[in-house]
């Protein structure tokens, strides 16, 4: 397994509180695959009174797709691991000898660089092993391409990557781009304050910077609420923190699970309000490929059925949850 960075991928870490000993303390009790991912150069992230990289204003909607939860049905047994299908894309990845996967670094418990032995870990880290799992028989076969969230799409498009994972939303304007998988988790946005602030939701921030990633839902959503906060858009939510720490922002808004991993890393700020989004999560692959989307979620229906997805879920959420694991969400198909 190796790990990459693409050339147009900014090359930073974060710089502040959230750094080192915070992280450190904080691991959860889990291992990766082997990988060293190639270090990034520090930068600090700048708000100034005109935001860098403000949100666009809206386009107009892409065309209704029914339930953008519904993905292409597997057909047919699965295929051993080592005997895929000639002429299927899985046979391309098995001949390659690797399954190139575009993932975060930098959201903890999803996706991250473990500072201790420079590994990548996390719930969409553990949902690549599994599909790397069942073409080549071990969870190791994977080239891990730590990419921005706005990078998700157009690297799936050209072929830079087979597949992304990386707490992506589905929705209908993504479907004209790209294909995705079922559903393997529902997440749903929330706001990252200060403990000493009097923030208790979106509505409380009107006229107020609010932070996120560009390329996310959650930056849109910032932009179109109707009480007007101000959408402020940095490459990775890690630079959200930075700015939020230093007090260039008032608040963070984005999924859930991104926030509470933000928040373990710093237990000065804390998670606020209740979920007023509906985030479904699906693994995005090329529009050229449906035989490789049938078949990634064969891989889920494996997991919801023998129990891997409920102790991927312990493994990386259960201590932050703060209840029972949920059931896995169930599938969903358009044939």
């Amino acid at each position: 397994m190796r790990v990459s960075l693409p050339w147009s991928a900014p090359r930073r870490r974060l710089r502040g509180r959230s750094l080192g000993l915070a992280l450190s303390l904080l691991l959860l009790a889990a291992c990766s695959g082997p990988g060293q991912p190639a270090p990034r150069a520090q930068s600090t992230p700048q708000a100034t009174a005109s935001p860098a990289a403000p949100a666009a204003p809206a386009a107009a909607p892409a065309p209704s797709c029914g339930d953008p939860t519904a993905s292409l049905r597997p057909q047919g047994s699965q295929p051993q691991p080592g005997s895929m299908p000639q002429g299927s894309y899985m046979r391309t990845i098995q001949e390659r000898g690797k399954l190139v996967a575009g993932v975060s670094q930098d959201i903890l418990l999803f996706g991250y660089q473990n500072p201790i032995d420079n590994q990548l870990e996390g719930f969409d880290i553990d949902m690549v092993k599994q599909v790397s799992k069942a073409i080549f028989g071990d969870e190791n076969h994977v080239e891990y391409r730590a990419i921005t969230n706005a990078q998700r799409i157009p690297l799936v498009q050209n072929g830079s990557v087979d597949i992304v994972a990386l707490t992506m939303t589905i929705n209908c304007e993504r479907w004209q781009q790209v294909d995705f998988s079922s559903v393997y988790y529902d997440a749903g946005q929330r706001v990252l304050v200060p403990r000493n602030s009097h923030v208790q939701s979106l509505q409380d921030l009107g006229g107020k910077k609010v932070c996120a990633a560009a390329g996310t839902t959650s930056i849109d959503n910032i932009t179109h609420a109707p009480n007007h906060p101000v959408p402020i858009a940095v490459s990775e939510f890690t630079d959200c923190m930075v700015l939020l720490q230093q007090g260039q922002v008032d608040a963070i808004s984005t999924d859930d699970t991104i926030l509470l991993g933000l928040a373990a890393q710093d237990p000065s700020l804390e998670v606020v309000g209740s979920k007023f989004t509906a985030e479904p999560y699906g693994m995005a692959i090329g529009q050229s490929h449906p035989e490789f989307v049938r078949f990634v979620n064969a891989v889920l229906e494996k997991m919801r059925q023998d129990g891997t997805w409920a102790t991927l879920y312990n493994r990386w959420l259960g201590r932050v949850s703060g209840g029972q694991p949920p059931n896995p969400p169930g599938p969903k198909y358009k044939d």
